[in-house]
């Protein structure tokens, strides 16, 4: 596949966006310890931080998050309510209640619980029995309930995540990615804004029983609402948090942390930076010209490329020089060419991550060119060609 490159647009308030064939500035602007860590602007998906966000980590607790999204969108498409109650079994009991050593809402061998009081059980303490009783109550099994929260990771584009049980306690083949766990949470932010409050309660008192809440962020006065904390003897410590500061969401997940100590230190940092570090800020104007792509066999030898809305940004505030941008298009575009066609994409790093990429668009039509025209492209694709295909 070939691709053609756009030559420098223009500077924005002080800061030159340079397009480039050259790779994008290798140093990060954030360092953490977590081996994986993936973090997102909320409200616009754009890619603030990412290390290592696709290899693959046992989820743990993290898991959970895809239990409550079963849980969640049941309740939305009416098959369970909040006050359904749900029978605690004796494997739900003896594999993640009180027998079990592991968190627990110690919900009693036999007894009902309403489906909101399970929900708060696994939102706040990650009770493995709360998990382990909606699982088994909704789908029958907890093994028929993990296979459906693979297919529906299916249905939600993660292709890389399977799930094996509701906990996430240790089993063969169960995976997930911190990219992965990061855009389940945005997901469950998103689309299930009247079941979010759960995440955020500092405590959950239940049959006489009071927990705090299990998410180490909750406790830390920095405005974090989300999510749940993991860890694994294979993965490390992970987390998947959220922060809303002056009107930015950061959503971030990471793992292969050292200790809970350390999974704290690191989370908060992170999701602190991500929330205090950019500024959003339009560079191109609704229906303004982006840049320019290269046409073969037209009658004008370039084409004005545009996205269907307002191009943002997110900029560094303290480190702008790391941000460059460029025009990716497979070309050269072959006349004619319809206004509205899909020609590329313009594609922004902060540092060495891949931040945001943005369709772009022909801003007009070009018609095949003459025969002379057509001639003199041909005889140029011949004589530069293959320079392109080598540099590629």
């Amino acid at each position: 596949m070939q691709f053609r490159i756009f030559l420098p647009f223009a500077s924005l308030l002080g800061l030159a966006l340079v397009l480039l064939c050259a790779a994008p500035a290798s140093a990060q602007l954030f360092e953490t310890k977590a081996a994986q860590a993936f973090m997102i602007d909320a409200d616009t998906g754009t890619v603030l931080f990412a290390k290592d966000p696709d290899k693959p980590i046992p989820p743990a607790s993290m898991a959970k998050l895809m239990t409550m999204e079963m849980v969640f969108n049941a309740i939305k498409s009416k098959r369970i309510t909040l006050d359904d109650t749900f029978v605690v079994s004796e494997n739900a009991w003896r594999t993640g209640g009180a027998p079990s050593g592991t968190s627990t809402m110690f919900a009693k061998l036999k007894s009902e619980v309403r489906v909101e009081d399970l929900i708060q059980g696994v939102t706040v303490q990650a009770a493995n029995d709360g998990c382990i009783v909606l699982a088994e109550g909704m789908a029958g099994s907890e093994a028929n309930f993990a296979t459906q929260m693979t297919d529906r990771a299916r249905q939600l584009g993660l292709s890389k995540s399977t799930f094996v049980n509701s906990t996430g306690l240790p089993a063969d083949g169960q995976q997930t990615t911190v990219r992965e766990l990061t855009m389940l949470a945005l997901h469950l932010w998103r689309d299930y804004p009247e079941f979010f409050h759960y995440y955020g309660q500092p405590d959950f008192t239940w049959n006489k029983i009071s927990q705090r809440n299990r998410n180490p962020l909750i406790a830390m006065g920095i405005e974090a609402d989300g999510f749940v904390a993991g860890a694994s003897e294979q993965g490390g410590f992970g987390l998947v948090g959220t922060v809303s500061h002056n009107g930015t969401r950061v959503i971030a997940a990471l793992s292969g942390l050292a200790n809970d100590r350390e999974r704290s230190e690191e989370a908060r940092k992170l999701l602190e930076w991500g929330s205090r570090s950019f500024q959003k800020t339009e560079i191109f104007a609704k229906d303004e010209v982006v840049g320019e792509a290269q046409v073969f066999g037209g009658a004008k030898s370039g084409l004005a490329l545009k996205a269907k809305g307002p191009v943002d940004i997110f900029l560094p505030i303290a480190n702008r020089d790391k941000l460059t941008a460029r025009i990716v298009y497979q070309g050269p575009v072959s006349a004619p060419v319809e206004e509205g066609q899909p020609v590329g994409e313009l594609r922004v790093w902060i540092g060495e991550t891949l931040s945001q990429q943005t369709p772009l668009y022909a801003a007009e039509s070009v018609k095949v060119g003459t025969l002379p025209q057509r001639a003199l492209d041909a005889a140029k694709e011949l004589a530069v060609g293959w320079l392109r295909q080598k540099h590629l």
